[in-house]
C-alpha cells in the first residue's frame, strides 16, 4: 500500500503518518504556492525599480517574491544592504542609504521606494486540479478551508473559484498555528497543506500534514509527507488508499486472530501433523500478503 502512495504521487515518511491520515475530517490548505501558481503581472517599470524590486523579491523563497524574481530575471539586482524579511509583513532593506522594501498590499505585493509606492499585482491562477480536489475532498464528507495571510477579498475570489465555503484570510504566520490547535481542541483531526516558511508550525501541529515538492526545505521537513507532482489531486488519491490501508490493516488482524484462535486449540489438542501445521500457516501468510496487496 505504501508503494501505491508512492506511484499516487506522494512519499510519506513514516508508517505513523498513514494511520494518521486515515483519520482526516478537515482539510486546511495554504493558499499562495499550494492552491495557486503565482504569476506576476508588472507595470512598466523603470530600470533602478526593477533592480530594486528583484533584489528584494531574490532575499525571499516566498512564493509571490519568487514569482517576482521570476518575472524580473531580465535586470540586474541592485546592491541592497541590511535586507530583512519579516514573515507576514515583507522585506525590508537600505538602497543607497535609503530604506525599501517589498510589503504586501491590498491587490497583490507592493514596492515601497524613498519617493514612491510601485503596485506589483500577482495573477491568482489555481494550482492544476485545485477545483477539482476541493470537490473530491468535500464529496467523500470532509470539510475544507483555506488560510492564507493575503485579504480577505482577494481570497474570497479564489475560494469562489473552487468552491471553498470556509476562509481565514489575514492570518499572521504565528496564528495559522494556532488555528490549527483551536480545530484539535474542537474535536477535528486536521490535514495542513502547504508550502512555505510562514506555514511550517501549522504542518508540525497539525494531526497530519503535507507540502508540494516545489516548497521550501523548512516546509517539507515539518510535515509528514511530499507531493512529488504539481497537481493537487494528490491529496483526495493519499486519504483514500491511507483509509483503504487502514481497513486492510484490520481485515488481516482479524484474519490473523481466527486462525491463531483455530489453530492453536487444534495443536495444542495433538490434531495437527508437523505437515499440517506448516502448510496451514504458510496458507494464512499468503492469504494475508494477497489481501494486503489486492486492488
Amino acid at each position: 500500500m505504501t508503494g501505491r502512495l508512492f506511484r499516487a504521487g506522494v512519499l510519506l515518511k513514516s508508517p505513523t503518518a498513514l494511520e494518521r491520515l486515515a483519520e482526516i475530517d478537515t482539510v486546511l490548505f495554504d493558499k499562495t504556492g499550494t492552491l495557486t501558481e503565482g504569476v506576476a503581472r508588472l507595470p512598466t517599470l523603470e530600470a533602478r525599480a526593477a533592480s530594486v524590486a528583484l533584489a528584494l523579491a531574490q532575499a525571499s523563497d516566498h512564493p509571490a517574491s519568487r514569482a517576482l524574481a521570476a518575472a524580473l530575471q531580465a535586470h540586474m539586482p541592485a546592491e541592497l544592504r541590511e535586507v530583512r524579511e519579516v514573515p507576514g509583513q515583507g522585506i525590508n532593506g537600505l538602497w543607497n542609504g535609503a530604506p525599501v522594501s517589498l510589503r504586501r498590499g491590498q491587490d497583490g505585493p507592493e514596492l515601497q521606494l524613498p519617493d514612491r509606492c510601485i503596485p506589483l499585482p500577482l495573477t491568482e491562477t489555481p494550482r492544476t486540479g485545485a477545483a477539482e480536489v476541493v470537490r473530491a475532498l468535500q464529496e467523500r464528507g470532509l470539510e475544507v478551508a483555506m488560510v492564507t495571510g493575503d485579504t480577505a477579498q482577494r481570497a474570497a475570489i479564489l475560494a469562489r473559484t473552487l468552491g471553498i465555503a470556509t476562509v481565514h484570510a489575514a492570518v499572521r504566520p504565528e496564528d495559522k498555528a494556532d488555528l490549527v490547535r483551536d480545530m484539535a481542541a474542537q474535536g477535528r483531526r486536521v490535514l495542513m497543506v502547504g508550502d512555505g516558511l510562514n506555514d511550517t508550525a501549522a504542518l508540525a501541529g497539525a494531526h497530519a500534514s503535507l507540502a508540494p515538492a516545489t516548497a521550501l526545505d523548512a516546509a517539507r521537513v515539518a510535515s509528514d509527507g511530499v507531493m512529488l507532482g504539481g497537481d493537487l489531486s494528490a491529496v483526495e488519491d493519499t486519504l483514500r488508499l491511507a483509509r483503504r490501508a487502514r481497513s486492510r490493516i484490520r481485515q488481516n488482524l482479524a484474519l490473523a486472530a481466527a486462525y491463531n484462535a483455530v489453530a492453536i486449540p487444534v495443536a495444542g489438542m495433538g490434531f495437527a501433523t508437523p505437515l499440517m501445521a506448516a502448510a496451514v500457516m504458510s496458507s494464512s501468510s499468503i492469504l494475508v500478503v494477497l489481501n494486503a496487496v489486492r486492488r
